[in-house]
């Protein structure tokens, strides 16, 4: 005697069909939720340390020329010029700089914001007033010519709470992300026939009468 050998039933397409529409949402929202969390829990925090420059016009120059220098030190505190001075106080790469170190001027007031960002706190004032340090060597340098100090406003100080994004954000936005997808998925699915969602069957059309013969014609 033979066993015969139980097959698994897998829902068929038809029953996948006939999920409710809220389902899609639903799944959408919770691979998006666990796609977040893990996220925000397998990503580190970072931190970041800003410091601040600040241009001074000499007794030859005016504050429209400091100005528009403090925009030109904005765009040359990450070149390797700079970088390669600042690497030997903060104690990391060239390329650690680079990668980790932004700067930010604005058109309004001749300042220099140098920020670094790292997982460890420390590290980030470090590089953010190495960065900051040999900027305002160079500045000093080549003052002569431009006429433009560069002083140090405001060191970096240790920051108390990461910049990045929080587990419970990413599991947020995440969700969000998954349900707008869902939601889309629901737009782009085709949709089915209404006759097909009752079960019934099409109810064949009966053709209609033919028209009567001319009887005149016939005779």
């Amino acid at each position: 005697m033979t066993d015969t050998p139980t097959r698994r039933s897998f829902p068929s397409a038809a029953r996948v069909k006939k999920l409710p529409s809220w389902s899609v949402l639903a799944a959408g929202a919770l691979a998006g939720t666990l796609l977040g969390g893990a996220y925000g829990l397998l990503t580190p925090a970072t931190y970041t340390a800003t410091s601040y420059l600040v241009a001074v016009p000499t007794s030859k120059s005016t504050p429209e020329a400091a100005r528009g220098f403090a925009q030109a030190y904005g765009r040359v505190a990450t070149q390797l010029a700079v970088l390669g001075d600042a690497q030997v106080w903060a104690g990391v790469p060239v390329r650690t700089l680079q990668d980790k170190v932004r700067t930010a001027t604005s058109p309004d007031a001749p300042m220099v914001a140098v920020s670094a960002t790292s997982t460890r706190p420390a590290l980030a004032v470090d590089m953010a007033n190495a960065v900051s340090r040999a900027l305002t060597q160079h500045a000093d340098h080549s003052k002569g010519s431009t006429q433009v100090r560069l002083v140090q406003f405001s060191r970096a100080v240790k920051p108390s709470s990461p910049t990045s994004a929080s587990t419970t954000v990413t599991t947020l936005v995440g969700a969000s992300a998954g349900g707008l997808l869902g939601g889309l998925a629901l737009l782009a699915r085709p949709r089915r026939n209404r006759r097909e969602d009752d079960g019934s069957a099409p109810v064949p059309s009966v053709p209609g009468p033919a028209p009567a013969a001319d009887v005149h014609g016939q005779r």
